[in-house]
């Protein structure tokens, strides 16, 4: 682990999160990325979704994703456990006996690896997911390997959740444009239909709603008919005192 491919690490994982951030592209990257920077044959990176169930996001080889995949059938591994507990667990070999989980270790001495280390994807109280690195031979990695580790995995989940607050803050940006747009064509159909049915404002805003129930369309789509001149306005003036 030279400093210069340390280097690089960030500076690429930094550059991922600036514009255009894709959340898969990214962890194929953290994955490939461990594989190249500290030495493991093989990184797999697990999510949880929005009902807190873990799904691989990311794997270096055909082989580490198999072996998640297998943890997340099973329920039950080293990587899972990290993701519960927050903390990092480490299955320094899956030949040595008694093994915690039996099933994961039998899958993971198929696929070819000797040992795992699982990280969490953790900011503060807040745990995302799990980094698990595979090495083929058994052994734990040196106290140095995993602090460069968890620092990587520190960048993913602040870079995830970052991109997370993006989103929701462009779609409540979405939201408040939209209701904005919709107060102003509101306003408008009550100026129309004040106007042509010689009525107050508060009657035509009563006209519009009563409108829009008795159809079960929405006030700001019977708003903008209105002003685009594609409901007949006497017609919906003679509705106006109907009951709801």
């Amino acid at each position: 682990m030279s400093m210069e491919n340390l280097a690089e690490t960030f500076v690429e994982l930094a550059d991922t999160l600036v514009a255009d951030f894709d959340p898969v592209e990214f962890m194929h990257l953290l994955a490939n990325r461990c594989v190249d920077t500290l030495a493991v044959d093989a990184a797999g990176i697990l999510l949880a979704d929005d009902r807190r169930e873990l799904q691989v996001v990311g794997a270096s080889s055909d082989a580490a994703r198999l072996v998640e995949l297998f943890e997340l059938q099973d329920r039950r591994g080293p990587c899972m456990e990290c993701y519960l507990t927050s903390a990092p667990v480490t299955v320094a070999s899956f030949a040595e006996q008694p093994q915690r989980w039996p099933e994961f270790s039998s899958a993971a001495l198929d696929a070819g690896f000797g040992a795992v280390h699982a990280l969490p994807l953790r900011l503060r109280a807040q745990t995302i997911g799990a980094l698990n690195l595979f090495t083929v031979k058994a052994g734990a990695l040196g106290e140095s390997t995993i602090r460069v580790a968890q620092a990587m995995a520190d960048v993913a989940t602040i870079g995830l959740l970052q991109a997370q607050i993006i989103t929701r803050r462009d779609l409540l940006a979405g939201q408040l444009q939209h209701a904005l747009q919709s107060r102003v064509l509101i306003e408008q159909a009550k100026g129309v239909l004040s106007e042509r049915l010689s009525i107050g404002m508060s009657q035509a805003f009563e006209a519009l709603r009563r409108y829009s129930r008795s159809r079960h369309q929405h006030l700001s789509a019977v708003a903008e008919a209105v002003v685009a001149g594609r409901i007949d306005v006497d017609a919906l003036g003679a509705e106006r005192r109907e009951p709801t």
